[in-house]
């Protein structure tokens, strides 16, 4: 449920933003929502996965479906690491620095969702390998900002070059 909480805060810090600083532009408005969803769901979402999967791997495993003391768990560890530094730094770059940060994370969590359902299709129904955190987190959230990434740069990104 974290990655639908953190998109929610995202959703909710935007529209707070854009009335706040009076934004009218369609641009400015997407640009504060596509900011606000990059540093929550794949800055801090990648910070916390990493801790989980770093400091907490027995744990994190478990929830998984994954045998603990996995190799690979570090591996997965390091990945949400890389994604959530470029997720928090994302905001104070241009656009095209949200762009393969969008499109690596849209892919990485993909991958994920893909590895998710093919071993809950062989019964593994832990908390974190099937149900709301699998389905929003590494699918539906994932599509909408790839979505709007993509909106966002086909409109206005080139003006970034």
């Amino acid at each position: 449920m974290l990655p639908i909480f953190l998109f929610v805060i995202a959703l909710i810090y935007a529209i707070v933003k854009i009335f706040q600083d009076k934004v009218t532009t369609k641009k400015e408005q997407l640009a504060i929502l596509l900011k606000s969803i990059i540093f929550f769901n794949i800055g801090c979402m990648g910070l916390i996965g990493f801790y989980a999967h770093t400091f907490m791997p027995d744990e994190t495993a478990r929830n998984i479906g994954w045998p603990t003391g996995n190799p690979f768990q570090f591996e997965v560890a390091v990945a949400n690491l890389a994604f959530g530094i470029l997720g928090v730094l994302s905001p104070w770059f241009p656009s095209l620095f949200w762009v393969p940060t969008v499109l690596g994370s849209v892919v990485f969590l993909f991958g994920c969702a893909w590895g998710h359902f093919v071993q809950w299709g062989k019964g593994d129904v832990a908390p974190y390998n099937a149900g709301p955190f699998v389905w929003f987190g590494d699918g539906v959230i994932p599509l909408i900002y790839g979505f709007l990434m993509l909106y966002y740069y086909n409109r206005w990104g080139k003006e970034d070059v």
